[in-house]
């Protein structure tokens, strides 16, 4: 099992669209893959339990992946996150 923690910095936090690039990205992998914040935990495969994370900007959620690929689950994910879920922030006016 392998795990790393990284920082949500997405202005809207993890909702539903991120939520949906995290499953996406999840089922490439044969690894199970769980997030956590301090007191949740959720299958990254599950879309609903990773929007019960309330994952505001700021959490720190840890990331473990367990399995044949786990190394390059873990790394895409953290990258996924590190990202803003793969998502651009309109300029500020």
């Amino acid at each position: 099992m392998k795990l790393k923690t990284a920082r949500v910095t997405n202005p809207q936090g993890l909702h539903a669209r991120s939520a949906a690039t995290i499953v996406k990205l999840a089922t490439l992998f044969q690894s199970s893959i769980e997030l956590k914040n301090d007191t949740k935990v959720a299958n990254a495969k599950n879309i609903m339990a990773l929007l019960l994370l309330e994952a505001s900007k700021g959490t720190q959620l840890t990331v473990c992946a367990d399995g044949i690929d786990e190394a390059q689950a873990l790394a895409e994910m953290i990258g996924l996150i590190e990202d803003n879920f793969g998502e651009t922030s309109a300029p500020a006016p």
